[in-house]
């Protein structure tokens, strides 16, 4: 089973940047698509960004298009999730996911949370405005 964590949250003011960072050991990271998703405090658990397996693939959800950056390195076994332009809409938990796409095509992008198993614990994010 892979295991995931996360790291990189903290307090930032609006328009800061921040790297999110997954690590990922257990299994081999380049049989995994990799997710992000946030969750803020009383709303449902949200797609941010995704990437497919061999890394060509990413999909980002419409409210971080153009300001985050989903990138991973397979030889590090990590995953990362870079934020520019953050807005105080942005702060939440976020999470990072692992969905094993080894009989789904290399370029595979799942971006449902349902998809995705299993999960990290979390990193808090903060944007104060």
């Amino acid at each position: 089973q892979v295991q995931l964590v996360e790291s990189g949250g903290g307090f930032v003011q609006a328009g800061d940047s921040l790297r999110l960072s997954c690590a990922v050991s257990g299994r081999t990271l380049s049989n995994y698509a990799m997710g992000w998703f946030r969750q803020a405090p009383g709303k449902a658990r949200d797609f941010v960004a995704a990437i497919s397996r061999n890394g060509r693939n990413k999909s980002y959800a419409n409210s971080v298009k153009g300001r985050f950056t989903i990138l991973r390195d397979n030889a590090k076994n990590m995953v990362y999730l870079d934020m520019d332009s953050l807005r105080p809409e942005d702060a939440a938990v976020y999470y990072c996911a692992a969905k094993d796409t080894t009989y789904n095509s290399a370029t595979y992008v799942p971006t449902r949370p349902d998809d995705y198993r299993p999960w990290g614990q979390g990193t808090q994010v903060t944007v104060s405005s």
